[in-house]
């Protein structure tokens, strides 16, 4: 029995020791935490996980004020996105080594990869650009080419270095357009490598910004759900807190 209520002693003892010890860390970081304050002037980046915006050197992505860009989008660099454009989630826009131009009332659908090289093979621009009323649909891959006005790009298509698509074209999905490969305006064009198929008529030309539009009315519906800098649910609970209502 004496032994056993030595070592209940020590056990006790031990337990308060480093109850001790816990109460005097809490209270050592919680003045820490006091004397730490970021200052009210510094420029606030996200920093969690994955940033939309990435500057690289001098270069920062520049995004119209109503062009809608999804939160899961990545831009880096030398990229612009015009009024009315839109980048869907999880698209990547990469102008590291050249420019990338997302053209007015244009749409980059989801998952699409755009990046540019430093030079053309063919001698054409090495500038990624999408001029206006181009719709990219999703899982699409643009390196270093360039789109005319009023044109769509289908799903999973390739378009390589210095390749051109005119206006008032159309690509089908899955197909890939080599390295200086040139779509004439006014021609559907499918397949690996893409040929041509069929000129295209006239319903089919007027219907091409159509399209484009009725995305970028859609885009208005997602980007009213999202804050530069945080979400709508986020600002709520900020709210709640100035009012010192629990949340």
């Amino acid at each position: 029995m004496a032994a056993l209520a030595r070592i209940s002693r020590k056990a006790l003892g031990s337990y308060g020791l480093s109850a001790q010890q816990n109460i005097l860390h809490r209270g050592f970081s919680a003045e820490a935490a006091k004397a730490i304050r970021p200052s009210e002037d510094r420029v606030r980046w996200d920093y969690r996980g994955q940033r939309k915006i990435i500057p690289l050197g001098q270069w920062v992505p520049k995004v119209a004020v109503d062009a809608y860009v999804a939160p899961n989008v990545v831009l880096a660099g030398q990229v612009t996105v015009c009024d009315g454009a839109s980048v869907w989630p999880g698209s990547v826009l990469r102008g590291d080594l050249n420019k990338i131009t997302v053209g007015f009332c244009s749409n980059v659908q989801e998952r699409c990869v755009i990046h540019a090289a430093w030079s053309s093979p063919t001698g054409l621009p090495a500038e990624t650009t999408i001029e206006r009323f181009v719709t990219v649909g999703a899982y699409s891959l643009l390196r270093s080419c360039t789109i005319e006005p009023e044109c769509i790009i289908g799903q999973h298509s390739i378009l390589m270095e210095g390749s051109l698509v005119e206006t008032h074209s159309i690509l089908e999905a899955g197909s890939v357009v080599p390295p200086g490969r040139r779509i004439p305006t006014g021609e559907l064009w499918a397949g690996n490598p893409a040929r041509f198929v069929r000129a295209l008529t006239h319903e089919e030309t007027v219907e091409i910004p159509k399209l484009a539009v009725a995305i970028n009315d859609l885009s208005k519906e997602h980007f009213s759900e999202f804050l530069p800098y945080s979400t709508i649910y986020l600002e709520v609970e900020k709210f709640k807190k100035s009012l010192g209502v629990s949340i």
